[in-house]
């Protein structure tokens, strides 16, 4: 196999993934941030090195189906009407549709279209509950959320970790798995001690 082709196909995603922050409010770095973070949970999960490379780019491209969503209402100062909101919903299928087709983002299409899925099945865009979840989903559906409350929003501030690590713990067991959610909030201080 050609060795330059995944590192520049990495290259590429990182341009993507750069190029997509931001364009729904969510931060020039979202993309960077919950890639570092979800590669180093997963390997505190046990995921195979040779698998984390998936995780990854799941990580960098989980918002890609917003590119078909217009920006008018992904950078609405105010609150998004039930339709708007369907609209934004629709990001995952989006994003699934666009990902799936390629083998090499099997794992990236399955953490697009499962990142919004709750544990207890209160989520979207299928209603999936447990461990009908994808994996790789249920490791960046945490990482997602903190990335979330811990960076700076145009229509809220930051929250202070310790904040942010009541939120995630009081989510365990209805958005989020529970042992993955144990996990998370024993190495996020290891994660910032890397910083």
């Amino acid at each position: 196999m050609d060795t330059e082709f995944p590192a520049t196909f990495d290259a590429m995603l990182a341009n993507l993934t750069h190029a997509l922050d931001g364009r729904d409010g969510s931060g020039a770095n979202h993309g960077a941030n919950v890639a570092e973070l979800t590669v180093h949970l997963a390997r505190a999960l046990g995921i195979p090195e040779s698998e984390l490379i998936h995780y990854e780019r799941g990580a960098r491209l989980h918002d890609i189906g917003k590119v078909r969503v217009p920006e008018t209402i992904l950078l609405k100062p105010g609150s998004l009407t039930d339709q708007e909101f369907q609209i934004v919903r629709r990001h995952t299928t989006f994003g699934f549709e666009m990902l799936a087709p390629i083998e090499l983002l099997r794992v990236a299409a399955d953490i697009a279209l499962a990142h919004h899925e709750h544990w207890d099945g209160s989520g979207y865009p299928r209603g999936l509950r447990g461990e009908a979840i994808p994996l790789p989903a249920r490791v960046f559906a945490v990482v997602d959320v903190w990335d979330a409350v811990t960076s700076d929003r145009p229509y809220r501030g930051r929250w202070t970790r310790a904040r942010a690590m009541e939120h995630i713990r009081a989510l365990a067991g209805t958005q989020f798995d529970p042992k993955i959610t144990r996990v998370f909030l024993e190495i996020i201080p290891d994660h910032f001690a890397m910083e």
